[in-house]
């Protein structure tokens, strides 16, 4: 991502694209843009915490010139609504994701499905919980930099001491709860672009797309970073999201120095899909999709092209 895409204002460019009304099952508004050509393929992502759809800027421009691209602001951020305090759970994740479905896809037409960090939760939640549509509506499934379980367990922010690492869920539990809320700050605190840049970015990456990442937090409502930050502690833990259903065609994506979701857990996934067409390892942070993205549109497109000809065989 050049310097000259992020310095524009209100962040980098997205294509034309049209807005599709969608409502949860609760009658929160989810903001929903259809980009590409309408008789495209449909290509549906769903972004992590304290992001927008525009984190997929990179993604949409590419894949939207072949493609039709879906994306959605999840609830209590970008320009979806802001629900009351308990209208935010794992549950709530995979009906929004449902609903963005049920809303865009045409009658009997399957999607290949992404989702990066949270946005991977809310296909797995919704694999789990809604299990009769994940082959009504899904082709295949994308999950980068994302986990299933054990969030605390794995996740590598703090350098703790082996006499002490019995504290360390402890620590990162207050860690996560205090950056979902925080406000912003200039230092070393939750809402500084610093910390922020440590948690979601490799130390290699372009400056701009930490500076960019910051900038997505910074305009993320408070109450829905904070009502989020304390599902995926309090629902996220040692009982992993069951993925039996998820039967699809699953590529998973991780990083290596992704100090959030570290590589172990796109391992972990790997492991228990029930149908792995592969497991990528890219270097960088958490951001794969803004750090590497070409790497990642290649291997969407693959994942794309492989259910378009199996289509057409089984046709």
């Amino acid at each position: 991502m050049s310097a000259s895409q992020v310095a524009t204002i209100g962040g980098p460019k997205l294509p034309s694209g049209r807005t599709v009304k969608v409502r949860a099952a609760d009658g929160t508004r989810l903001h929903t843009e259809v980009f590409g050509p309408e008789d495209g393929y449909p290509i549906v992502l769903a972004h992590g915490i304290t992001c927008a759809l525009r984190v997929w800027h990179e993604q949409i421009n590419d894949l939207a010139r072949d493609y039709r691209v879906i994306a959605y602001d999840q609830r209590g951020h970008g320009r979806s609504g802001q629900p009351h305090p308990s209208s935010y759970s794992l549950d709530h994740l995979a009906s929004d994701l449902d609903a963005v479905l049920a809303a865009t896809l045409r009658p009997a037409e399957r999607a290949v499905i992404a989702g990066h960090s949270m946005g991977g939760i809310a296909i797995s939640s919704w694999a789990e919980r809604h299990r009769d549509r994940v082959c009504e509506r899904a082709d295949a499934v994308a999950l980068i930099n994302t986990t299933t379980g054990d969030l605390l367990e794995e996740i590598n922010l703090l350098r703790v001491p082996p006499l002490l690492a019995a504290g360390r869920s402890v620590a990162a539990r207050r860690m996560i709860k205090v950056f979902g809320g925080a406000p912003l700050f200039r230092g070393a605190q939750p809402g500084s672009r610093w910390f922020v840049a440590m948690m979601a970015v490799g130390a290699e990456a372009d400056p701009t797309i930490a500076d960019f990442v910051h900038e997505l937090f910074a305009t993320t409502p408070a109450a829905g970073r904070g009502a989020w930050a304390r599902v995926l502690v309090e629902e996220m833990g040692p009982r992993h999201i069951d993925l039996t259903a998820l039967t699809v065609p699953t590529l998973v994506i991780g990083s290596t120095d992704d100090r959030l979701l570290p590589m172990c857990q796109a391992r972990k996934i790997a492991q228990a899909a029930p149908n792995l067409v592969d497991l990528v390892e890219m270097p960088g942070g958490h951001c794969a999709i803004l750090e590497h993205p070409e790497a990642v549109n290649t291997h969407l497109r693959s994942l794309v092209e492989s259910v378009v000809a199996e289509r057409r065989i089984s046709s």
